[in-house]
């Protein structure tokens, strides 16, 4: 049975609560990966601890798009944050809209409901192909909610 997280305790208080944050965090984060498909190698798992008062984040990042989880305190709906991107650099000048799921969507029993946002972002990427759109006002990144519930 797989081991259970509560999300929503502090993981500030001491490096050792940081340090489980994280690897929990990984963890799931190389799990969604998994069940998404990604090959090895097509994605890197990111960790940056960050400094006392703040939880740090964990990212998978991959060509298409990258998640970070993070704890944003008492706005545990917010814990996640997803969009597309060009590359594994993550260049900002190239990124889609944020959107946002809570971070016990990592858990085993909810991470499909993650895979499939994470999938619909995907697909605003990949999906889009600005040189067959003539409409200079097409933008995917408004098909998807930015919040879920």
């Amino acid at each position: 049975m797989a081991e259970t997280y509560d999300w929503t305790q502090s993981c500030t208080k001491s490096r050792e609560d940081k340090e489980r944050f994280h690897s929990v965090a990984k963890r799931q984060l190389k799990a969604l990966a998994k069940d998404l498909g990604l090959a090895a190698g097509s994605f890197e798992i990111r960790s940056n601890m960050g400094g006392g008062a703040v939880s740090g984040e964990v990212s998978l990042q991959h060509d298409d798009f990258r998640i970070e989880a993070s704890s944003p305190g008492s706005r545990q709906e917010s814990g996640l944050r997803m969009h597309t991107c060009a590359n594994r650099q993550n260049d900002a000048r190239f990124n889609g809209n944020n959107h946002f799921a809570p971070l016990t969507w990592l858990n085993d029993d909810a991470r499909p409901k993650l895979k499939k946002l994470v999938e619909q972002v995907i697909e605003q990427k990949r999906g889009f192909n600005a040189d067959e759109k003539n409409d200079q006002s097409y933008n995917p990144h408004y098909s998807t909610p930015r919040f879920s519930k």
